[in-house]
């Protein structure tokens, strides 16, 4: 997904031969007891191999052997409202960040703004999966790591979205309801308890769990952490 810049080969091969060629030099001292014929041999060292190895390093950067490539993938947070999936979806985003690959974090709410008129009847949620679906797999395709946070209550919304990815990695962020009710930042459970939301999912319309995951999480028992740390794994895992 990345090659080696210029820029970053050049600060490379300064940094290396720094420490080297003060190491020749002070060999060259050791031997001869003279600063200016040990500072003259440092010197020389330095410009020489800064040059070959600058050389190297393009070289080798354009040689495909021993490269792996990296695979971007379609990471599908599911799971009842205040279940977790955004917290995760952030916490993953930055961890794929600082290992230099780029990600593009995908929100139900966020995009929601953007679609004002999406309602939260069964076929408008429906809809507005697949319309993410479909976001996710052209991010994908343009070699992006694409993290979806929704809670996208139907298997066939989600099914709908594998069949358009290349990569597809579901994963059933499975607080349990009761733990989803305690936390209710946005008080909305109280609100659907009430008769004052409908088609709230996980009270007043159903959720139905993915059958076959790639994997569960409960942010019940576990922290954002090592619910990331058991996501990297699984990528590794699977290469």
């Amino acid at each position: 997904m990345f090659t080696e810049t210029h820029a970053r080969s050049v600060v490379k091969a300064l940094s290396w031969r720094i420490a080297g060629s003060l190491t020749t030099a002070a060999i060259a001292f050791a031997f001869l007891r003279r600063w200016d014929l040990a500072a003259a041999a440092g010197g020389l060292d330095f410009v020489a191999k800064v040059a070959i190895y600058y050389a190297h390093e393009r070289v080798w950067d354009r040689i495909r052997f021993g490269k792996r490539p990296i695979t971007p993938a379609v990471l599908w947070f599911t799971g009842l409202p205040a279940s977790g999936k955004t917290t995760l979806a952030r916490a993953l985003v930055e961890a794929l960040g600082r290992r230099g690959l780029r990600a593009k974090h995908l929100d139900g709410d966020t995009i929601r703004d953007l679609f004002p008129n999406t309602g939260f009847s069964p076929e408008e949620r429906e809809e507005h999966v697949k319309r993410v679906g479909f976001l996710a797999s052209r991010l994908e395709r343009n070699g992006l790591f694409v993290v979806v946070s929704l809670i996208s209550p139907s298997r066939t919304g989600r099914d709908f979205s594998r069949r358009l990815c290349g990569r597809f990695i579901e994963i059933h962020v499975s607080t349990p309801l009761a733990e989803c009710e305690r936390r209710d930042p946005k008080g909305l459970y109280g609100k659907a308890r009430r008769g004052e939301l409908r088609d709230f999912t996980g009270i007043s319309a159903p959720y139905e769990a993915p059958l076959q995951p790639e994997l569960v999480l409960d942010t019940a028992r576990l922290s954002p952490e090592e619910a990331t740390r058991a996501i990297l794994e699984l990528l590794k895992s699977r290469g």
